[in-house]
């Protein structure tokens, strides 16, 4: 088998003082932008009840996106059941709309429950829908350290954004 030695992913996969870090709500980046009113600016797609999804800032394909509960939460058992319940309709309708309006391959769909797991921010639980097309991994992310980006945020929140305005819960 062969390896591949990454130590600059040693940040990812190791706690610099053993302590699992946890972000307040008032300093979540989540909580921040679910509490102001300017959603194009950080590109929510569409507010529910429980839910609300959104554009990934930091996306691995076009069309990377986030379903968030409302709630402050680290873990599926501590949402109520309706919030759960809505996660799960939000994300089905959210790979329908990718697969329909990217016309992507196949969808890549997950929580990162833990900073071990993966979670970026882990004290806020999000769902990943993550639209693939044949062909989009390659050599550039692991021997150069470079993800190519080809396609602008703003045009695709404007393509989606009509397809979130007409879910019906």
């Amino acid at each position: 088998m062969n390896k591949l030695y990454a130590p600059w992913r040693a940040d990812y996969t190791v706690e610099v003082d053993g302590k699992d870090h946890k972000t307040p709500k008032n300093t979540c980046v989540f909580c921040q932008n679910f509490s102001e009113s300017w959603d194009e600016h950080h590109f929510i797609l569409r507010r529910f009840e429980h839910v609300t999804v959104m554009l990934n800032l930091y996306p691995y394909n076009a069309g990377h996106l986030l379903i968030l509960p409302l709630d402050h939460k680290a873990d599926l058992n501590t949402l109520s059941r309706d919030a759960r319940i809505e996660l799960m309709e939000v994300t089905n309708h959210s790979i329908e709309i990718v697969k329909k309006t990217l016309h992507c391959h196949g969808v890549n769909v997950g929580l990162n429950l833990g900073k071990a797991a993966g979670a970026g921010i882990p004290s806020h639980l999000h769902m990943h829908v993550l639209p693939r097309f044949n062909g989009d991994t390659n050599f550039l992310p692991t021997l150069a350290q470079t993800k190519v980006v080809s396609f602008d945020l703003r045009a695709l929140f404007e393509k989606l954004k009509p397809e979130f305005n007409i879910i019906t819960l």
